[in-house]
């Protein structure tokens, strides 16, 4: 047996892959993603942007990148759609960095008006429901008075957020009382799925948006923004004109709930630590 280990998809030649993917087809991608989502791809992506995107030429029959990447540049339309969602990474949980909801939750109790949360990148709706269960949980009530909004690029981790069924495993870590106040588990055909409960759907409006949008259709300034591992995939000038545009719409003494692995220092203008990943508004911004 031989001891090599096959070639990688990126590194294969033209006659191994089943599509031509040459270097300048995935430049052009690189620069295409990234005007259109701001998403900066490197060099390690290679297979990866292959591997997604062969499945959009084989649903066209296509025979070459080339000939897609024209395609698109061409005709565009709903194909721009498809591309960008072939192309963003959705990784999510509920309760996911548990530290922030037990502070959302704090939050919360101190405010004493109707409260507005946003989360920039709901992904398939574990964020959004999670907020809503917190909510929920700090008023004791289905009905809490909050109202989230959830947005994403990607329209179809939406369409999945907006359904808001999943498999039970996906809720397997939740305490036993939250799984039974708020999600119905599944029978017969739905066996092994459970459904998030319709009061707690009411209490999140799901839409897409593009952060790249010169402009930000959200309505009220929001309590809360969950802007959570999004920049890591923005170039630094982009992170800066993203993060200027989403300190707009937060209240004078809202709250960013960022990554982990984010780090804002080239923003201190824009906004101030003031936790572990929170972060507030400049005095300057608030005045």
């Amino acid at each position: 047996m031989s001891s090599q280990s096959p070639p990688s998809l990126a590194s294969r030649t033209p006659e191994d892959r089943e599509f031509e993917f040459a270097d300048s087809d995935f430049r052009r991608v690189c620069g295409l993603i990234r005007d259109r989502a701001g998403i900066a791809l490197v060099p390690a992506k290679r297979d990866m942007v292959y591997g997604r995107l062969s499945r959009r030429l084989r649903a066209l029959g296509i025979s070459s990148f080339r000939e897609y990447l024209d395609r698109l540049e061409r005709d565009g339309g709903a194909e721009w759609e498809a591309f960008i969602n072939a192309l963003t990474t959705n990784l999510t949980s509920f309760f996911r960095e548990p530290h922030h909801f037990e502070r959302l939750r704090e939050q919360l109790g101190t405010l004493c008006q109707p409260a507005r949360l946003w989360t920039c990148a709901a992904s398939t709706g574990e964020e959004p429901y999670s907020m809503a269960i917190v909510a929920c949980e700090a008023h004791g009530s289905l009905a809490p008075p909050v109202r989230i909004l959830a947005t994403d690029i990607d329209t179809q981790v939406l369409a999945t957020a907006e359904r808001g069924i999943y498999p039970l495993d996906r809720i397997s870590g939740l305490d036993l009382e939250l799984r039974q106040r708020y999600f119905q588990r599944g029978t017969g055909a739905s066996s092994g799925l459970c459904r998030v409960r319709p009061a707690l759907r009411k209490l999140i409006e799901f839409r897409p948006l593009n952060l790249l949008a010169p402009h930000y259709e959200v309505g009220a300034p929001v309590a809360a923004l969950f802007c959570r591992n999004v920049m890591i995939y923005f170039d630094k000038p982009t992170q800066r004109t993203v993060l200027a545009k989403l300190v707009r719409h937060m209240a004078h003494d809202g709250l960013l709930y960022t990554g982990h692995s984010e780090n804002y220092l080239h923003a201190a203008d824009l906004i101030q630590p003031c936790g572990r990943t929170l972060y507030r508004r400049t005095r300057t911004l608030a005045s």
